[in-house]
């Protein structure tokens, strides 16, 4: 878990600006709410808050409850070093509802190109009896004053824990049509997880699942989907030995999609499976559907992820 969160601090920057509004503003699914610095606007492309034009990036990462302590224990200035953030203050926080935070500041170096300015970078740890929170802010060096970025980071709110329906509802697009699946995650509010079946923790692939997940991200362009989308396929590193039965484009309701039918092998398991991705491409990002079945049940099961697949609604 340490390590996994010590890699959220590599993320990438956006900018932001001024004065701060009144109430606090949640990011789609998320518990963890703030009153946003003015042209600081809420993420497709991550959960948290981004400046229209570039510059600065408030981002949000929900763990276990559990995990504060571990966190705090952990973040020492050597860690956190390592993994780019080079810390000039730390201090312990009470917020205005009672929560305890720690919050951290100090500079990420950019080595290229030489001689670049450091970003500016606030790690605070959020702790909740129900939920830990690691919110991370960057801005590039005059984007916004320190006290703005600091204001804002600690006017996190922290709201009860939403239902799988609320979060699912919060997605950027709607899932029409379940034909027997049900959601079991939500995660980054962007992405959702669905299987068939009474288990939530699936080992050996004992349930068929189905991810759904809108990245906004250019679409490559149309000559280059096809390699595309196998590469996508490819980087699945739970899955080995693909061999591709069918890759196709077509046009559907005024957008270019691309699918993939391909057989497999679950590697904890080694269990032979057939995985189907469908992509849907737009200017300004792209959906993704991935779904993996056993094989042998590939019958009864392919053509209900293509069904969940035509009836979503973007």
């Amino acid at each position: 878990m340490l390590l996994r969160a010590l890699a959220l601090l590599s993320f990438a920057v956006g900018l932001p600006a001024g004065a701060l509004a009144a109430d606090p503003v949640y990011p789609p699914g998320s518990r963890f709410g703030f009153e946003p610095a003015k042209e600081m606007v809420v993420s497709r492309r991550f959960t948290g808050f981004e400046r229209t034009g570039g510059g600065a990036t408030v981002s949000v990462v929900e763990l276990p409850a559990q995990a504060y302590k571990d966190l705090t224990a952990n973040f020492t200035d050597e860690n956190l070093k390592s993994q780019g953030l080079v810390v000039k203050t730390r201090e312990t926080l009470k917020l205005a509802d009672g929560r305890e935070g720690l919050l951290f500041t100090g500079e990420q170096p950019i080595e290229q190109p030489p001689g670049a300015p450091a970003l500016h970078k606030w790690v605070f740890l959020v702790s909740d009896p129900t939920v830990t929170g690691i919110v991370i802010g960057q801005t590039l060096p005059g984007a916004e004053a320190d006290d703005a970025m600091r204001a804002m980071l600690t006017s996190v709110r922290v709201r009860p824990a939403l239902t799988i329906d609320q979060q699912v509802a919060a997605l950027p697009f709607r899932v029409t049509e379940t034909a027997g699946f049900r959601p079991v995650r939500v995660l980054g509010g962007n992405s959702v997880l669905y299987t068939d079946g009474p288990k939530d923790q699936m080992a050996n692939l004992e349930q068929p699942i189905l991810v759904l997940a809108e990245a906004v991200q250019p679409a490559p362009p149309a000559d280059q989907r096809d390699a595309f989308a196998k590469a996508a396929l490819y980087s699945n590193q739970t899955m080995k030995d693909f061999a591709i039965e069918r890759s196709q484009s077509f046009r559907q309701n005024g957008a270019d999609w691309h699918e993939i039918v391909a057989r497999a092998v679950d590697v904890p398991s080694g269990t032979p499976v057939v995985v189907s991705q469908t992509m849907r491409f737009q200017p300004d990002g792209y959906f993704r559907a991935v779904g993996v079945v056993r094989a042998q049940d590939r019958e009864a099961t392919l053509p209900r992820f293509r069904k969940v697949v035509d009836a979503i609604a973007f």
